[in-house]
């Protein structure tokens, strides 16, 4: 991802994340072991900031990694955290941490995304909710966002389609807002674009409160109820059959690195038994 910064200074953008996070000049001063009239200078312009305070200021505002390399740009110093690819031989340990980690939530889905949704690793239990899925999804660089709400993707597998896009969308907006990228913008454009596929009109949907779904078992028997109450399932057809799942995300404590630090891991929960029964027979093992 690229920041565009508005052509400003480095105090009215610490002003900035300093508003966003509703924050007075005087609590960031304490929470800073600095002075309201400091912070007042920084602001204004009148006082250009030390390095050291930048990164002090920052880090009480949790601003993400990678402003925090442009804020010190902007300021006039080098950039402090590096950004290192995925592939690069010192990147070595972490992939392999990742492929254990995954590996080790079979039989059940979990993924490693990037900053803008982009699929870095997938464990077999994703493998198995995405057969069927059109290949032009599933080629390289592979887009989170884009498998799940593309109508060709698993969006019409779906029950709770309309609930869960919302919750999706409204997931990447407030990242957007955090972390200011074109690319992101852009993402969003485009599967908030997205027609939302029809259902069939005997379809039941789960409550926008993530209640309780009464579904066939898919086996032509009697139906049964799927509750969730503690989160938002994902209701998803596989295989004539109902799965439900929460997610969880992930990331590291303290990154000293941009591409680590926005690095996601997602885990897909089995929301009943049924779920996790379905999964330990048809992922291999």
């Amino acid at each position: 991802m690229t920041t565009v910064l508005p052509d400003t200074g480095v105090g009215p953008l610490l002003r900035d994340w300093r508003e966003q996070r509703r924050i007075s000049q005087l609590e960031l001063a304490l929470r800073a072991d600095s002075s309201a009239r400091h912070i007042s200078f920084i602001e204004t312009g009148r006082s250009r900031p030390s390095e050291d305070m930048i990164l002090r200021l920052a880090e009480q505002l949790d601003v993400p990694v990678r402003e925090r390399n442009a804020l010190l740009v902007v300021a006039g110093y080098a950039p402090r955290y590096a950004q290192t690819p995925l592939d690069d031989p010192a990147m070595a340990s972490l992939r392999e941490g990742l492929d254990r980690l995954l590996a080790a939530y079979e039989p059940y889905p979990a993924l490693v995304v990037d900053g803008t949704y982009g699929v870095v690793a997938a464990n077999r239990g994703i493998a198995l909710l995405l057969e069927g899925v059109p290949e032009k999804l599933l080629a390289p660089p592979v887009n989170a966002m884009r498998l799940t709400l593309h109508p060709e993707g698993l969006a019409p597998r779906i029950v709770n389609l309309p609930e869960w896009r919302a919750d999706l969308l409204a997931q990447m907006d407030r990242q957007i807002a955090l972390v200011r990228s074109p690319e992101l913008r852009a993402l969003y454009d485009e599967v908030a674009a997205y027609p939302v596929p029809a259902r069939a009109a005997d379809a039941d949907r789960a409550d926008g409160a993530g209640g309780t779904v009464r579904r066939s078992d898919g086996a032509g028997g009697r139906g049964r109820e799927r509750s969730a109450a503690f989160a938002l399932p994902m209701l998803l057809e596989h295989g004539g059959r109902v799965l439900s799942f929460v997610s969880s995300i992930a990331t590291f404590n303290t990154p000293m690195d941009v591409t680590v630090a926005e690095l996601a891991i997602e885990t897909f929960l089995p929301a009943d038994r049924e779920t996790a029964a379905y999964l330990h027979a048809h992922v291999p093992s």
